[in-house]
């Protein structure tokens, strides 16, 4: 029988343990779910950003060997993610299919230019960088002008940027909650422990050894708390990429391991904190006050 097992039946210290353990996976379940959603914000941001399209209209008279040739010299610029080549062809087919009808037999030509969709890297899809980019590009003979939609990508970053507050905000205020609730949990759970706590110090055993197996099993719960939670996420994310299968483009498991990582950090470290503190609060406390 372990040194804190002997003040109290082992049923009652099973059970309090149990709960200790639950109520921690519980708290750092809500934790990760909230640094998930924060992953997912962060990678549906860079989504959007990479998938805003710039089309580089080409002049009429510029071959497909000059237009594949400026393509080239696009794609080395550091502004850019990706390209397509856009054929009149191609242009006509993409726009046939969104009017439902062929205009191209009804003018007796087409009318479309050749072109070059031009992705941004997120950290470039912006109004002053895309100016600065269309400046540039807008200087090559080849090029007619650039069109881009600039309100949509105003609205874009301006919502982007609330949204990463609201967040950032409320990851914050659930970090203070959960570090809360584990730490008053702990402080339940070592309380049913006092008598026993000050009883091992008034025969003469050290803080330290009194401390030591309480650390250790704080520390254990945390562990055991975290694998739960991990758990559950786990099983979360599963439900809701078959729910929402376009999610499978938002999903980054590096990313997923580190939130994986910082629970079981914080299970570990609030527990082990949290148990210590606890312990030494009552081997500090004089033995009438156990009593209140």
């Amino acid at each position: 029988m372990s040194v804190i097992e002997q003040g109290s039946p082992r049923k009652k210290t099973k059970s309090v343990y149990i709960s200790t353990v639950i109520s921690i996976a519980l708290v750092l379940l809500m934790t990760g779910l909230l640094g998930l959603i924060l992953v997912h914000a962060k990678n549906l941001s860079r989504y959007v950003k990479e998938n805003i399209v710039l089309n580089v209209i080409v002049n009429d008279n510029v071959n497909e060997g000059d237009v594949l040739s400026l393509q080239k010299d696009l794609e080395k610029d550091p502004y850019v993610l990706r390209s397509e080549y856009v054929s009149k062809e191609l242009a006509a087919k993409n726009l046939k299919e969104d009017l439902g009808e062929d205009f191209v037999e009804y003018l007796g030509h087409n009318p479309l230019l050749p072109s070059v969709d031009i992705y941004m890297k997120e950290q470039y899809a912006n109004t002053d960088s895309i100016k600065m980019f269309i400046d540039k590009v807008g200087k090559n003979s080849k090029v007619k002008e650039v069109v881009y939609q600039e309100s949509l990508i105003d609205m874009v970053n301006q919502n982007i940027r609330i949204i990463g507050i609201v967040i950032l905000a409320f990851t914050v205020i659930l970090l203070i909650i959960a570090v809360a609730l584990i730490n008053n949990t702990i402080r339940l759970a070592i309380y049913s422990q006092r008598f026993l706590i000050k009883s091992m110090q008034l025969i003469g055993a050290t803080k330290n050894f009194i401390r030591r197996p309480y650390i250790m099993y704080g520390i254990a719960h945390g562990l055991i708390g975290s694998l739960i939670a991990i758990l559950l996420l786990v099983l979360t994310l599963q439900f809701a990429q078959k729910q929402v299968p376009e999610l499978v483009f938002l999903r980054d498991w590096v990313e997923f391991a580190i939130i994986f990582a910082i629970v079981i950090g914080l299970g570990i470290l609030i527990s082990g904190l949290s148990t210590y503190f606890a312990v030494t609060k009552y081997l500090r406390a004089k033995s009438a006050s156990l009593y209140r």
